[in-house]
């Protein structure tokens, strides 16, 4: 197995001046500076070493470097491995951070691949677990009140690529089948398309699947396409909002059938940190741990509610308007349901509402959007899980750093600088303006023809009507 210290180079003193070399981006070293002091290569090549042979194969990735890369990724705002490692190989400042020279060739998107094909998707949430544990050390993690949403990513499949499930027909296939069982002998392509258009349920994922990803599932996105997509669904500490658990479904997955799941994955990381101390000695996580659950209208259904209340959990989740409620031999359902709405029309119920877009959706912001994920390019829930793992870790990282120093992404750190100076020329100008009304509003000093001394001196002129 290849390590991060078996790569440094030890170059001769009389031509180093010569290599061309670059000072690195302040937010990356800064970062660097953060995962070498917390031991951060250590950690993976400990973790990794399962997967390598002592002494077979070529040289293989360094399990530092091939996660760095992936955080490169949420960094850079870039969605696919080819995209990371174009932008390495023509980044000297990304040379720096990952530890290559300008003379060394960096990881292409094949070896980025492999390396994550062999690496499980246990090891990816390791790493993530242990970026949540440098949280809980920094204090920015209380592990109380949890808030939890999803949304779909499109897949790395297309809708013209889907088969019936039964009988392995493609779409029109399956169109030109139906048309002939109804009497109508060789229609066209576009006589089966507008005849389809009249149709209802026409792609139900119990009848299609894609060939090139079954795992997808037929869904709608956010912007109204229908397409093959996963869903991601994340818990999300609601006092700092750090990502605490990270899990992927099937595009057309309920939320009121995956929030458990999510809840109790958060429940176990949130178990781990439990013992962290901070600097200080202080224990920042809650020693009796989730307490709290908030959600929007999309998790609001009688057996969520009251599975939360079995396990122990209070709800803060929206309810829609669904009018008259019949709750007869639904004695549990209505407990829980009535629980519910009084905690939400409370004062903390609607601070905790209020805040669920700056904790919760922001997250998904910083990921799916300026993060570069809004779309997948891998295939199988395994893989896209591995994906988001990092992507909820790198994400976890900004709000690290961001409150070490200031600056939660390259962009901020190049605003932050931007915003120093501003403030700086602000400042000249505030007291250039201040030295201004001082220089025109002072009062004059006396004048000199007051002084009776002066005044009766033989020198002055009698015609002076000043004197």
């Amino acid at each position: 197995m290849g390590t991060r210290k078996s790569r440094e180079r030890q170059e001769e003193f009389w031509y180093r001046s010569e290599v061309a070399e670059a000072p690195g981006h302040p937010f990356y070293r800064k970062l660097e500076e953060t995962l070498k002091q917390a031991g951060f290569d250590e950690f993976c090549e400990g973790e990794c070493k399962r997967f390598y042979a002592d002494r077979l194969g070529r040289p293989s990735l360094a399990p530092g470097v091939y996660f760095r890369l992936m955080l490169i990724g949420f960094f850079e705002g870039i969605d696919s491995e080819r995209g990371i490692a174009w932008r390495v190989a023509d980044s000297l400042s990304l040379r720096h951070f990952l530890g290559y020279g300008i003379d060394e060739s960096t990881p292409d998107h094949v070896t980025v691949s492999r390396t994550r094909r062999l690496l499980d998707s246990d090891t990816h949430k390791r790493v993530f677990s242990w970026v949540l544990e440098q949280l809980a050390q920094a204090g920015l993690i209380k592990g109380k009140t949890m808030g939890v949403d999803s949304t779909t990513l499109e897949a790395n499949a297309a809708m013209k690529s889907i088969v019936r499930r039964d009988t392995g027909e493609n779409y029109m296939e399956y169109l030109k089948r139906v048309a002939e069982a109804e009497g109508i002998e060789a229609p066209d392509a576009a006589e089966l398309r507008r005849r389809d258009r009249k149709r209802k349920k026409k792609a139900s994922n119990q009848d299609w699947e894609s060939p090139a990803d079954p795992e997808a599932e037929i869904a709608k996105l956010k912007d109204g396409r229908t397409a093959l997509a996963y869903k991601v669904e994340q818990a999300v500490d609601m006092d700092s909002g750090a990502i605490v658990a990270v899990t992927t479904h099937g595009g057309a997955a309920a939320d009121s059938a995956t929030i458990v799941e999510t809840l109790c994955e958060a429940g176990e990381e949130v178990a781990k940190l439990i013992p962290v101390t901070t600097a200080a000695g202080d224990y920042p996580v809650e020693a009796e741990g989730i307490a709290e659950v908030v959600a929007d209208k999309g998790y609001h259904s009688n057996a969520v509610l009251v599975e939360v209340e079995e396990l122990g959990l209070r709800s803060y989740v929206a309810e829609p308007d669904r009018g008259p409620r019949n709750w007869e031999d639904k004695t549990a359902e209505r407990d829980a349901v009535y629980a519910n709405r009084r905690r939400i029309k409370g004062e903390r119920g609607k601070r905790l509402q209020s805040q669920r877009g700056e904790k919760i959706e922001r997250n998904f912001a910083h990921q799916f959007d300026t993060g570069g994920m809004d779309r997948l390019y891998l295939r199988g829930r395994e893989n896209v899980l591995k994906r988001l793992l990092i992507q909820a870790a790198a994400c976890n990282l900004a709000l690290l750093l961001r409150s070490l120093y200031g600056a939660g992404k390259p962009k901020a750190a190049h605003n932050l600088k931007a915003a120093v100076i501003f403030a700086f020329l602000r400042l000249l100008i505030a007291l250039f303006e201040a030295e201004c009304a001082y220089t025109i509003f002072r009062p004059l000093p006396p004048l000199l023809f007051n002084d009776p001394e002066i005044r009766s001196s033989p020198l002055l002129p009698l015609s002076n009507p000043a004197v």
